[in-house]
């Protein structure tokens, strides 16, 4: 659902405004060479994204880990949604290049599929934001982008008309382990972290304290769940590969949060790590 599709929901603004705000993100990732790519299909991480963002060869910081343990750890995935992660998605012209380069759709579904297998319960943080949330009175800069070009909206809280095959719905791939009447699907998380959703309380009312964390995006959402949850107690897992980041004048956000992924996280795996570890954890 479009935000020029609930345009009478008062917040001024209008539908010529997110015309404009979606070309300029276009336009803007066109500098940055994310349109080269724009048509690419999901795939594996490759073999140049590897060494780009490649571990160093001799780590500085002491190098730990984390054990998967049944029943007490799940799989958390943050925004699977189709403005992220899709070509028809508003925000593609800035993330389409680090999703494609680290296969990340492929390597979301391959985490449900994995967890799925495994028995493992899985978590969705979904984002999404209502006509009343167009009316916040002061934003920052990533939240005043995603409220003018109508990321993630939906014309009603308690409603879904128009949510099928919108910006805000499930990635097609993902729908079979998202609505397979076991995924638990949190409520909306409204800017960046779980703070103001139910995640925490989901885990804990299951005995979860372990978390595999992937999902959109590294130095947003993702990154923003990982601090969380670790204050709250959590020992958390991010997957490098199965999230990816806005590129843009100001910085590649991807790098942004690889780097703080090894400072904070319990562990940072890469998806065919995960895969394993997941299959043998169960």
């Amino acid at each position: 659902m479009k935000h020029d599709d609930h345009e009478n929901c008062g917040c001024n603004v209008t539908p010529e405004q997110v015309d404009t705000a979606r070309r300029r993100l276009l336009a803007g990732a066109a500098a940055t060479g994310a349109a080269a790519i724009a048509g690419s299909a999901a795939h594996a991480a490759t073999p140049d994204a590897r060494a780009l963002y490649a571990d160093p060869a001799d780590p500085g910081l002491p190098q730990i880990d984390m054990e998967i343990t049944p029943g007490r750890t799940a799989l958390v995935v943050t925004d699977p949604q189709i403005d992220f992660l899709s070509e028809d998605g508003v925000t593609w012209g800035v993330v389409g290049e680090s999703v494609t380069e680290q296969g990340t759709v492929d390597n979301i579904e391959r985490l449900f599929a994995a967890a799925k297998a495994a028995g493992m319960p899985v978590f969705i943080s979904p984002h999404y934001y209502y006509p009343h949330d167009h009316k916040w009175q002061f934003e920052g800069t990533l939240e005043k982008t995603m409220h003018a070009i109508g990321m993630f909206d939906r014309p009603d809280a308690l409603s879904l008309d128009g949510f099928e095959g919108s910006g805000a719905d499930w990635m097609p791939q993902y729908k079979k382990y998202i609505e397979d009447g076991e995924t638990i699907v949190c409520s909306p998380h409204k800017v960046y972290g779980p703070a103001q959703n139910d995640l925490n309380l989901q885990l804990r009312k299951r005995g979860i304290d372990k978390v595999i964390l992937a999902g959109m995006s590294a130095n947003l959402c993702t990154q923003a769940h990982l601090y969380e949850l670790l204050e709250l107690g959590y020992e958390v897992a991010v997957v490098r590969d199965a999230t990816a980041g806005a590129k843009v004048p100001e910085g590649d956000g991807y790098l942004a949060a690889i780097i703080n992924f090894r400072m904070v996280a319990n562990g940072v795996w890469w998806t065919d790590d995960a895969v394993t570890r997941i299959a043998r954890g169960a």
